[in-house]
C-alpha cells in the first residue's frame, strides 16, 4: 500500500509548509518522503485489516506479534530499535490486560499459555503478566478480556540529571542493589546517634515552632507513603531517622524512595505513625494499594509521588478513583504535582485544545493530521528539543469517555530524514481508551518531531506530552508551540492536594538543559516567604476535566475547550532540595520531597485537632498559603506556599495525651507456673501516655470475650498519667473451670482519659493450660517444586498436621542433608540462585497466615538447615549474602504465634514467590515441628 502524495505527506507531518508559510527544507532529501511515505503507509495498512481481535491489542504489541510471523509484514514496517515493543529471550511481553472481570477461567488460560503473573487487581479487574508473544491474540480473544495492553509505565518525581551523553540511565542491577543496601546498613551501625540529619524542610515550614508551642508532633495520627520502595528502611530504623514503619505485606517494592520520603515527614511529625506500600507494581496495584493503606491499615494521611503514564488528564481513572475512595471516607491525599515543566518558565513539553484538521491528508489511510499553528500557517509537527530527547515518554489523550472512544486518533514519533522512530496507532471503535503513547529512543536523536492524526471520526479537544521533555524550535525552522496544564492524573483528583516545589536551601546542582538560567536557592535558615522561588522544573496547570469518573460528560454535547469543568491545580507549594540519611536523596529534589512535607503538616492539624473536617484542613491550607509570584493564585504554586504554624494559628491546635494499654503481668495465685482452668490469677495491667500532653482521669475497663470469666474490680482509676510516663494496676481474673485446655482466655481492655484521643482499645491472650515438652514433627514428603521465576502464582507445598489440637509452640524449618551454593544442589531444603528474589509465607489450616520472610538474603545462593523461631535472637532480615548457604536459627518477619489461635491439626501450606526475574529453585525439604497442650 502506497501514500496517496508524498508531497502531500510531508506537508502533513510538517516537513514542507504552504507557500504561505515557508520553503521546504533544503536539507530534506526525496528518500525521506519514500520513507515516511512507505513506513506509514505500511502501519496504517495493518490497522485498516485488523480484525476484533487484534484491535483489542496494544498496536506495537500486535506489530510485534504479526512480525514474529509474516516475514513480508517485518519487511515493510520501520525499524523501530528498542521503541518497538520490548520482547524478552524467552519470546514474552509485560502487558496489563484489562478484563470484565478477573476470573479463574482467565487466569487458568494465562497459566496455561506460560504467562507469569505478577498483579491481581480483582477490584479494578486488571492482571500485570509477562506473556508469551504467541498467546496474545487467543488471550484478546477472549470475551473477559476488554484490552491488552503494553505494561502501563510509571515514574517518581525525583529531580535528578540526565545522563552526560544523553541517555536513559541503566536500570540498577541487583548486584548494585545489593551493595547500596549493604552499604546503608553499615552506615547505619556506625552511626552514633539517632536522628541525626533533619530536612530543612521542617524549618523553612516553620514545623519546628509548632512542636514547640502549641506542642504538636503528629501523636494519634497516621501518615503513609506510597513510591518505588525501601531498601533502606530497617538501616533508617536503626539509625533512629524512622520509627517503625508499618508496610502491607509483601508490598516494601525496590527502591528507596519511599525510605526519603518518609525521613521528611518523620522529621516534621515525628510523633505520627508511618506506613508504606509500593506504587510501582502496576497501575492497578497502585491503586488497590492506596484503598489498603485507608480501609486496612487505617491510614489518615496518605502521599505518593508517582505518575502513570496511562493516567487520563481528562477523567479520574483507576487510580483518581482509588484516591476518591479514600478521601471520601475522609482521609487527606497529597500527590507530586509532577516534574515535567512548564509554561512561565519553558521548561514543558506539552500542549493541549481543541483539534485543527489541517485539510492534509496522510496517506490512502491515514486521516487527516493536527495543525499546531495558531496563525495563518500549516505546521503539522512538534518538535523536541534534542536536549531533552533520550527515552521521553509521550502520551495523547483525548477528550473522550475511557473505554468508550470512538475516535480515532494517532501519534508518530519521525527524525529529520522522515523515519518512523515510534509509532502508536491503537484502534479506537467504541470500546477503548482514547489514549495513545509512544517512547522516543533511549538515545534522544536530533531533529525529532511528532505528528498527531485524527485516522477517522470527530474533532476532539486532545492533550499531547513529552513527559520530561521539552517543545523548542527545531534547526530546520520548525517552532515549538506550548500549552499550560501538564500535570495529569490522580494528583489532579478533585479532593487531592497537588503539591509544587520550591527549594528549601540549595540550588538544584544542575541544568535541567544545557544554558537554562541558574535554578533558585531557597531561604533556610530562614522560613519561606513572598520571595521564595519555585524550581524551574515543577509541573504548571491547571487541568482540564471532561468527565466524571463513571463517565458522564460534565457539559454533555460540548467536549471542547469551552465545555467541560477546570480544576486548580496545583494547589499547593512546599519544600524540596532537602537532606536525608537516604543515599542518592541527599539532598532530595523534586516535587516527590515537596509532597511529603505537606502531608507531614496535615499530620500535625490533625494531631492538634482530632476530627476535624476535611473541608476545614483544605479551608486552612488555602487561606494560610504564602502567596508567590505571579500574584493570585497560579498554574505553578497554586495558592502558594504552605507555612505550618499559619495553618496550625488558623485551625487552633491542642496537645492531645495518648494512653495505651501494653502487655500485662500474669501471675496465678497458686504460685504455679502456668493458668490451668479454674485457677484465679493477678494481672497486672501497664498504661502509657504516649502523647504530647498530660492525661488527667485516666481509667481503664477490663473486661473478656470468653465465656465464664469473672474480674475483679471490672475497673480501675490510674488518675493522671504525665506525658510520656507509664502507670500500672492490678485486677484479679477468675478462669473457669470448664475453660479448654489450650483455649486462651481473652482481656480487653478499654483506657479513657479526658482527650479528643479517648478511649484506646487492646487485647491480651492469656494462655491456659501446661504446653506439652514434646515437639512432634511433620515433614513435606513429596517431590521438588519449581518455584515459577518472577510469578505471583509462586510455588506451593502442603504439610497434613493431626494429633496436636491447639499448639503452645511452633517453630518451621527448612531442611537439608549437606549445605553448598551449588547452583540446583539436591541437598538443600530450598535451591534457589538470588535468595533476594523469594518470599516464603506459612498459612496455617484456618487461613491465618505469616510471612517468614521476604526479599532478604540478596545474592547469596540456596536456604539449608534454616529455622524460624519467634525466641530468635536476631531477625533473617539482618541477613547478608556472605552468610549462604542460609543456616541458623532466626526470627520470622511475622511472628509464628499469629498462627497458634485455632488447632495445629489440617493441611498447612508454604508457598514460595520469586517476584524479580532471571533467577530459579525450587522447593525441597521444609518441616513443621509443633507442640500442643498436656491435656491428662
Amino acid at each position: 500500500m502506497v501514500v496517496a502524495s508524498a508531497t502531500c505527506l510531508l506537508v502533513t507531518l510538517g516537513f514542507v509548509t504552504p507557500a504561505s508559510a515557508a520553503e521546504p527544507d533544503a536539507g530534506m532529501q526525496s528518500s525521506a518522503i519514500t520513507n515516511a511515505g512507505n513506513q506509514i503507509s505500511a502501519l496504517q495498512a495493518l490497522k485498516k485489516n485488523e480484525t476484533k481481535t487484534d484491535a483489542k491489542i496494544d498496536s506495537k504489541l500486535l506489530v510485534a506479534a504479526k512480525s514474529s510471523t509474516d516475514r513480508s509484514v517485518a519487511a515493510v514496517l520501520p525499524r523501530l530499535g528498542n521503541n518497538a515493543a520490548q520482547v524478552s529471550t524467552k519470546g514474552t511481553v509485560s502487558v496489563d490486560i484489562r478484563a470484565t472481570k478477573v476470573t479463574k477461567g482467565l487466569l487458568n488460560a494465562l497459566a496455561k499459555s506460560g504467562a507469569a503473573v505478577h498483579v491481581v487487581s480483582e477490584h479494578f479487574a486488571s492482571i500485570r503478566a509477562d506473556v508469551p508473544l504467541t498467546a496474545l491474540q487467543s488471550l484478546a480473544a477472549r470475551a473477559d478480556v476488554k484490552h491488552v495492553e503494553a505494561a502501563d509505565g510509571a515514574m517518581t518525581d525525583h529531580a535528578t540529571p540526565k545522563a552526560a551523553d544523553g541517555k536513559a540511565a541503566p536500570a540498577e542491577t541487583k548486584e548494585a542493589r545489593d551493595a547500596r543496601i549493604a552499604a546503608a546498613a553499615r552506615q547505619a551501625a556506625a552511626t552514633p546517634r539517632a536522628g541525626a540529619i533533619t530536612s530543612e524542610g521542617d524549618r523553612t515550614h516553620n514545623a519546628d515552632t509548632v512542636r514547640a508551642h502549641p506542642g504538636v508532633t503528629g501523636v494519634g495520627v497516621k501518615i503513609c507513603a506510597l513510591s518505588d520502595g525501601v531498601d533502606s528502611l530497617a538501616a533508617s530504623e536503626a539509625s533512629g531517622e524512622l520509627s517503625h514503619v508499618d508496610v502491607l505485606p509483601g508490598q516494601a517494592g525496590e527502591g528507596d524512595e519511599g525510605t526519603a520520603m518518609l525521613e521528611i515527614i518523620h522529621d516534621v511529625a515525628p510523633g505520627a505513625a508511618l506506613g508504606f506500600a509500593t506504587a510501582f507494581e502496576s497501575d492497578a496495584g497502585f491503586a488497590d494499594n492506596i484503598r489498603a493503606l485507608r480501609f486496612d491499615a487505617h491510614c489518615d494521611v496518605i502521599v505518593d509521588d508517582v505518575g502513570y503514564f496511562k493516567e487520563s488528564p481528562f477523567q479520574d481513572w483507576i487510580i483518581a478513583q482509588a484516591v476518591n475512595d479514600v478521601t471520601a471516607d475522609g482521609a487527606q491525599y497529597f500527590s507530586s504535582a509532577g516534574n515535567e515543566g512548564n509554561t512561565i518558565d519553558g521548561t514543558a513539553g506539552h500542549w493541549e485544545g481543541d483539534f485543527v484538521d489541517s485539510g492534509q491528508s496522510v496517506g490512502k489511510f491515514a486521516g487527516t493530521a493536527h495543525d499546531f499553528d495558531p496563525g495563518p500557517g500549516i505546521q503539522i509537527y512538534e518538535p523536541i528539543s534534542d536536549d531533552s530527547s533520550a527515552n521521553v515518554p509521550v502520551t495523547l489523550n483525548w477528550s473522550d469517555p475511557l473505554g468508550a472512544s470512538n475516535n480515532d486518533y494517532d501519534l508518530y514519533l519521525l527524525d529529520s530524514l522522515g523515519n518512523v522512530v515510534s509509532f502508536s496507532q491503537d484502534v479506537q471503535n467504541g470500546t477503548q481508551d482514547p489514549y495513545e503513547r509512544l517512547n522516543t529512543p533511549g538515545f534522544g536523536g536530533s531533529g525529532l518531531r511528532l505528528a498527531v492524526v485524527k485516522f477517522r471520526g470527530a474533532d476532539r479537544y486532545f492533550s499531547l506530552s513529552a513527559l520530561r521533555g521539552r517543545f523548542s524550535d527545531s534547526a530546520d525552522g520548525l517552532k515549538a508551540f506550548v500549552t499550560p496544564g501538564v500535570t495529569f492524573g490522580h494528583s489532579a483528583a478533585k479532593d487531592a492536594f497537588s503539591v509544587a516545589a520550591a527549594p528549601a536551601s540549595v540550588p538544584l546542582p544542575f541544568d535541567l538543559e544545557p544554558g537554562d538560567p541558574a535554578n533558585p536557592a531557597g531561604p533556610y535558615p530562614n522560613a519561606f516567604s513572598k520571595t521564595s522561588k519555585l524550581e524551574r522544573f515543577t509541573s504548571d496547570g491547571p487541568r482540564h476535566m471532561f468527565y466524571a469518573a463513571d463517565g458522564t460528560p460534565y457539559t454533555p454535547g460540548n467536549v471542547s475547550s469551552s465545555g467541560g469543568q477546570v480544576r486548580q491545580k496545583p494547589d499547593i507549594t512546599a519544600a524540596d532540595g532537602v537532606r536525608t540519611s537516604v543515599s542518592g536523596f541527599d539532598p532530595f529534589f523534586g516535587t516527590s520531597a515537596a509532597a511529603p512535607h505537606a502531608a507531614a503538616i496535615a499530620g500535625l492539624v490533625l494531631s492538634g485537632n482530632p476530627g476535624i473536617s476535611s473541608a476545614e484542613l483544605r479551608e486552612a491550607f488555602i487561606n494560610t498559603a504564602i502567596d508567590l509570584a505571579p500574584a493570585g493564585v497560579d498554574p505553578r504554586s497554586g495558592h502558594g506556599v504552605v507555612l505550618a504554624n499559619r495553618v496550625i494559628s488558623y485551625t487552633g491546635a491542642s496537645p492531645q495525651p495518648l494512653v495505651q494499654a501494653g502487655t500485662p503481668t500474669i501471675a496465678a495465685n497458686d504460685g504455679g507456673q502456668y493458668v490451668d482452668p479454674g485457677d484465679t490469677v493477678t494481672v497486672t495491667l501497664p498504661v502509657t501516655n504516649v502523647g504530647d500532653a498530660s492525661a488527667v482521669s485516666t481509667s481503664v475497663v477490663l473486661t473478656s470475650s470468653t465465656p465464664g470469666v469473672t474480674i475483679q474490680p471490672r475497673s480501675r482509676n490510674y488518675g493522671t498519667v504525665a506525658k510520656g510516663a507509664t502507670k500500672t494496676n492490678t485486677f484479679t481474673v477468675v478462669v473457669p473451670s470448664t475453660q479448654p485446655v489450650g483455649v486462651p482466655v481473652v482481656l480487653n481492655a478499654k483506657v479513657s482519659f479526658a482527650g479528643a484521643l479517648s478511649p484506646t482499645t487492646q487485647s491480651f491472650p492469656i494462655p491456659i493450660g501446661r504446653p506439652d515438652p514434646v515437639t512432634h514433627d511433620f515433614a513435606y514428603s513429596g517431590a521438588p517444586v519449581a518455584i515459577p521465576d518472577n510469578s505471583n502464582v509462586g510455588a506451593s507445598v502442603t504439610i497434613p498436621v493431626s494429633g496436636i489440637g491447639r499448639p503452645s509452640k511452633l517453630t518451621f524449618s527448612i531442611d537439608g542433608t549437606a549445605c553448598s551454593t551449588d547452583t540446583g544442589s539436591t541437598t538443600v531444603g530450598i535451591d534457589h540462585t538470588y535468595v533476594g528474589d523469594l518470599v516464603g509465607e506459612l498459612t496455617a489450616p484456618d487461613g491465618t497466615t505469616a510471612t517468614l520472610f521476604s526479599q532478604e538474603g540478596s545474592g547469596g545462593n540456596n536456604l539449608c538447615q534454616v529455622v524460624f523461631d519467634d525466641a530468635a535472637a536476631n531477625p533473617f532480615s539482618s541477613v547478608t549474602s556472605g552468610r549462604a548457604p542460609f543456616t541458623g536459627t532466626w526470627r520470622p518477619q511475622d511472628a509464628l504465634a499469629g498462627l497458634e489461635n485455632g488447632s495445629a491439626d489440617g493441611t498447612w501450606t508454604f508457598k514460595i514467590t520469586d517476584v524479580a526475574a532471571g533467577d530459579s529453585g525450587s522447593i525441597r525439604a521444609v518441616s513443621l515441628h509443633i507442640n500442643g497442650f498436656v491435656t491428662a
